[in-house]
């Protein structure tokens, strides 16, 4: 009979991973909303994104709020908030858990079982929200007013699946999971890397210091490693049947490949500032959100 206390064990990362992830995710929108306009902007193939309006974070936050108000940076923030109890939940929880089916005591993971672990949390919990994730994209990048306009999640579904199908809400499903497991395969180890790094020398404690380094750590190199991908999926989410310019690509390799010939390389990292001002803090709030929750409870 497996003891309570140990299902307890199993549970909570569940848990504080899907609330840290809900804290973190409401605290930052703003910045994720910014991110998606700069990174799909510029796009040859499509009239309604082939202008650059926004200059960088600071001039598209300011146009944005001009423009369209301030509550424009927060279109989105309910299925964002969706995929978060949803992804952030299943990511966090899968990650500890696939760290103990490798090994059995956490003073003998390896960055090579982490990453593992990370990289299949990252994949699994990504596919499963990837509808959630869509709308979030399409509602922020501004590009199809018809979304922006609705105020239902649920009719945001409903109007995506009688008009693109199940294989709508699953668009850019690919480029989502591969992000999600870079991300995922990085972040989580670098900050565990990090911290008991950081405990291990004696620098600190395990205290709010420890957890504030080694997430801003952690975060400048998932951003690095994520970036890329982030700007193809954001690309091939934004693309939708119903405009002219439907199928600017037919898969996430040719929108990798279309965006070098025709923006060059630099394009695979627009949006870096605001992705890390937005993966940054959101790692920071979301790890200590998490060790606070794991204190208390």
């Amino acid at each position: 009979m497996i003891n309570l206390n140990e299902k307890m064990s199993t549970i909570k990362p569940f848990i504080f991973g899907g609330l840290a992830s809900l804290t973190a995710e409401f605290g930052t929108f703003p910045l994720d909303t910014t991110k998606t306009r700069l990174q799909v902007q510029g796009q040859h193939k499509d009239v309604m994104c082939f202008n650059s309006k926004y200059r960088g974070m600071t001039h598209a936050l300011l146009r944005i709020s001009q423009e369209e108000g301030v509550s424009a940076l927060y279109k989105g923030i309910a299925p964002a908030l969706l995929r978060q109890a949803s992804y952030g939940t299943l990511k966090i929880g899968l990650y500890h858990y696939l760290k103990r089916l490798m090994v059995e005591r956490p003073q003998d993971e390896t960055i090579y079982t982490n990453v593992v672990a990370g990289v299949i949390s990252g994949a699994v919990s990504s596919s499963i929200a990837n509808p959630t994730d869509l709308l979030k994209v399409r509602m922020q990048s501004g590009t199809d007013q018809s979304y922006s306009q609705r105020t239902s999640v649920v009719r945001f579904f409903k109007q995506i699946y009688s008009e693109e199908g199940i294989r709508g809400l699953y668009r850019g499903v690919g480029p989502t999971a591969q992000r999600a497991a870079v991300v995922a395969g990085v972040l989580l180890p670098s900050y565990d890397y990090f911290k008991k790094a950081i405990l291990d020398y004696g620098l600190m404690a395990d205290n709010i210091s420890t957890h504030f380094c080694a997430s801003f750590l952690a975060g400048i190199i998932g951003t690095a490693a994520s970036n890329p991908i982030d700007v193809i999926k954001s690309r091939m989410m934004n693309q939708t049947v119903l405009r002219q310019a439907a199928h600017l690509y037919s898969g996430s390799i040719d929108c990798f490949v279309t965006t070098l010939r025709t923006e060059g390389a630099r394009a695979l990292y627009k949006g870096f500032f605001p992705a890390y001002f937005r993966i940054g803090p959101w790692n920071i709030i979301f790890f200590i959100t998490y060790e606070k929750l794991k204190d208390l409870f």
